[in-house]
């Protein structure tokens, strides 16, 4: 394997450790939630709500995923 394809393969691992790390299911809900508030901030009107709709999903996301670790 070529010192190329080892520095890509590293840079790979190294940004699924960091995206995904111990709760790969925080990973999956951040980007459900980036891609609703994305589909609704496309739909006329509903600009404002995405404002208010972001922290709030993205608190309970990590609510529920606290909440899991710690039963």
């Amino acid at each position: 394997m070529s010192a190329v394809a080892r520095g890509l393969r590293a840079f790979g691992r190294f940004w699924v450790d960091f995206l995904v790390g111990d709760t790969p299911e925080l990973l999956i809900a951040v980007l459900g939630i980036l891609g609703l508030v994305a589909l609704l901030s496309l739909v006329a009107g509903w600009g404002t709500l995405c404002v208010v709709l972001l922290p709030v999903l993205v608190v309970a996301a990590l609510t529920v995923s606290v909440a899991r670790r710690r039963s």
